[in-house]
């Protein structure tokens, strides 16, 4: 499908549908589950574990394909511990896995396929031993972790630093570098005398955004009718 063919009142009523599927089935998995969060797909959304923290006015973007998975790892009584700040961004086929602890500050965004880990999973010698060596994970505010990328146990990565796509991190990365690479390494610094805007800024007046995204949809939609939709889902045809 190159467009979607629902009537905005379909629309409205998918995205509350969504709204109280996330509140129904995900909030009770949750320690914290934040104010006003968005999710498309939620049924895409695994959490598994506890605790688990999801700050307000994050946004989780799943498909059936590509499933986020969220989970704090209980073993010999120990569990692991995950809190993703406000105004987040997580796409399809993240993972976030802890057996100690990984905190994720406010502002950060997640393209789709990332892992984030703070434990080996298997004992290196003893494969039989079903964590083996784990270390805390930190993620410090408005970092942007690309496609594919994989962050490992023990990394702190600094303010506004960017992970690049497909990028392995073993080792800390400095506030505002960019960091690439298998081994990840610092290829560059940010401009500090350039502005750098960050999500929170962005959706700093909710009710003013969430009142302009209405009226895109009102006028994309506005041709759109029942009708319509169903024969596109029934019988599609070139264009749709």
């Amino acid at each position: 499908m190159q467009k979607d063919h629902r009537p905005y009142y379909i629309k409205n009523l998918s995205f509350k549908f969504e709204r109280w599927y996330a509140n129904h089935f995900l909030a009770p998995q949750c320690e914290y589950f934040g104010q006003n969060l968005v999710f498309m797909k939620p049924w895409g959304v695994e959490i598994n574990g506890w605790p688990v923290s999801i700050g307000d006015y994050t946004t989780l973007i799943a498909t059936l394909e590509k499933r986020i998975r969220i989970t704090a790892w209980m073993a010999d009584g120990k569990s692991g511990k995950i809190e993703i700040g406000r105004h987040c961004l997580i796409c399809p086929g993240t993972r976030i896995q802890s057996a100690t602890a990984i905190s994720i500050g406010d502002d950060c965004m997640m393209a789709q396929n990332v892992c984030i880990t703070d434990a080996d999973w298997h004992d290196i010698y003893d494969r039989s031993v079903s964590i083996g060596k784990t270390e805390e994970i930190i993620i410090d505010n408005n970092v942007w972790i690309g496609d594919s990328a994989m962050i490992c146990k023990g990394v702190h990565i600094g303010e506004n630093a960017i992970i690049g796509a497909g990028s392995i991190v073993v080792k800390d990365v400095p506030a505002n570098a960019i960091a690439a690479g298998n081994p990840a390494s610092v290829v560059k610094y940010l401009d500090l005398d350039k502005p750098i805007r960050s999500r929170s800024q962005w959706m700093s007046d909710p009710k003013k955004l969430n009142e302009y995204f209405d009226t895109v949809e009102r006028i994309m939609r506005e041709k759109n009718s029942l009708f319509g939709w169903i024969r596109s889902i029934l019988f599609p045809r070139k264009g749709d």
